[in-house]
């Protein structure tokens, strides 16, 4: 994929619920979330989120009504059409990825792994 056709807001979307999550969680110092993969555990991929200050070379930007979010442009082919959102699971919110790309995933949840 080249940077040249890439079209970040067809990349990752958030739900409302996790763009206000995120929202509370950003500071005039820490200002962007970031998100990343990496190699991990049993089936290949993990999910990377960071609250960071500046995006790193190469990081594609989107903002979400005021939520920044920075992309690894390592990671951009796993998370394409990837839909970021926030659940509740009992009493717990959880950041859930939906990834079109998955094909499978470990049983803890902790990785994925694509095509």
């Amino acid at each position: 994929m080249s940077t040249e056709t890439f079209d970040p807001n067809q990349s990752v979307t958030l739900t409302d619920a996790a763009r206000k999550f995120f929202a509370s969680k950003l500071t005039a110092e820490a200002s962007l979330v970031r998100l990343s993969t990496k190699e991990s555990g049993c089936t290949g991929y993990a999910y990377v989120l960071d609250i960071v200050s500046a995006p790193e070379a190469g990081d594609a930007i989107i903002d979400f009504d005021g939520v920044k979010l920075a992309i690894d442009d390592q990671s951009l082919t796993l998370l394409q059409g990837t839909e970021i959102d926030l659940v509740k699971e009992g009493i717990n919110q959880v950041v859930k990825f939906n990834n079109p790309n998955v094909i499978a995933e470990c049983g803890c949840g902790e990785s994925f792994s694509v095509n």
